[in-house]
């Protein structure tokens, strides 16, 4: 009797496993024909790591993935430190060896770019063909803050010894300095707020150790339509939620906001310009521009920008980089996520190394 159940049961089983398949690859086919131009397959591969006594994100170490969108395909390599680089990073360096340490977001990481096309790769290139024994190391994370950039080189970037910083600042860091929540200011002071902030990590990790997961998000666009809907729900909630407690915890007005992130990333920019000084190291701002209806602009508002620049060695303006290429030339990538093309990266890239030049002649 219960084999003949069994034996019922077993192909009950089967034809759901079936139709279910079946039903998966219509809805793949179906995504695929309606939204291939608009979905982007970029898989998040973050983990968390611990600095000091911070827990912040950083990329899987020694990993290679995928991402694909309708402008192409871009391959990743990252190294043992969780950064986008074939090299694996040491702290110590020899004497000789000039050190610049970019910290930034997913331009600076270089997503819809190649690997090689990165402005910090063609730095490195600007710099050793000058007649440098240079290494550039991109440690930009996609969806870094400054407030995370900060707190990365003051327990982590230092220890590698850098004679140069560059920070690639762009205009989604306002919110995102928020929504990492990392610093408050205190009747105008900047503090510590906490020491963790590692968005989605610990879902990220539960994916990267079920087999065929990391596969399929390089792969669907079923899956990508989903997984990118839920993570762009939860950011925005994120900064609906931290906008929130500014109001109740700070006793910010909501007409104030906008104010008080301005304010918070001066701080942060200053923070971070101080303790460059402290250590001996030089301080470069990259001003990644935004699309705007003029071609594109830049991501400091003009208000801030004198501060900007007294809080740094020097500033590489998107308006004296790209100026005379504003109707000429596309900046972004035309679809996807519309990051820096690698026109931009290049430009972005000789810029730095010739400001490094100037300020360690």
């Amino acid at each position: 009797m219960r084999r003949s159940r069994s034996r019922g049961v077993l192909p009950k089983i089967g034809a759901l496993l079936v139709a279910s398949l079946l039903c998966v690859a219509l809805g793949e086919l179906l995504v695929r024909s309606l939204f291939a131009e608009r979905i982007v397959l970029f898989p998040r591969f973050h983990t968390g790591a611990t600095y000091g006594d911070f827990e912040l994100r950083r990329l899987r170490p020694n990993s290679r993935f995928r991402h694909t969108s309708a402008d192409g395909r871009w391959d990743f390599t990252t190294n043992a430190q969780g950064f986008r680089d074939t090299e694996d990073y040491s702290h110590a360096k020899s004497p000789e060896l000039l050190r610049v340490v970019v910290l930034g977001d997913s331009h600076t990481e270089g997503f819809e770019v190649r690997q090689s096309a990165t402005y910090p790769e063609v730095a490195e290139r600007a710099l050793i063909r000058g007649g440098r024994v240079a290494q550039v190391m991109n440690t930009g994370i996609s969806g870094f803050s400054t407030a995370e950039a900060l707190v990365f080189l003051e327990q982590e970037g230092v220890r590698y010894e850098p004679d140069v910083v560059v920070l690639g600042l762009f205009a989604n860091d306002f919110d995102d300095n928020v929504k990492a929540g990392l610093f408050a200011l205190d009747d105008g002071e900047l503090r510590v707020r906490k020491r963790r902030h590692v968005p989605g990590v610990r879902i990220l990790d539960t994916i990267h150790r079920i087999p065929g997961l990391p596969w399929l998000s390089q792969h669907s666009y079923l899956y990508s339509l989903g997984f990118n809907t839920a993570w762009s729900v939860a950011k925005n909630l994120l900064l609906e939620r931290r906008e929130a407690e500014l109001a109740t915890e700070y006793a910010v007005a909501g007409t104030e906001i906008d104010v008080h992130k301005q304010r918070l990333l001066v701080q942060l920019v200053q923070r971070l310009f101080g303790f460059c000084r402290d250590h001996g190291i030089a301080l470069i701002i990259v001003d990644i521009p935004q699309i705007s209806n003029e071609g594109f602009s830049s991501s400091i508002p003009e208000g801030l920008q004198l501060e900007i620049a007294a809080a740094s060695d020097a500033v590489i303006s998107s308006e004296a980089v790209f100026g005379t290429y504003r109707g000429v030339v596309d900046l972004h990538v035309p679809r996807g996520q519309q990051h820096i093309n690698e026109f931009a990266h290049a430009m972005l890239g000789v810029a730095a190394a010739r400001a490094v030049e100037e300020l360690l002649p």
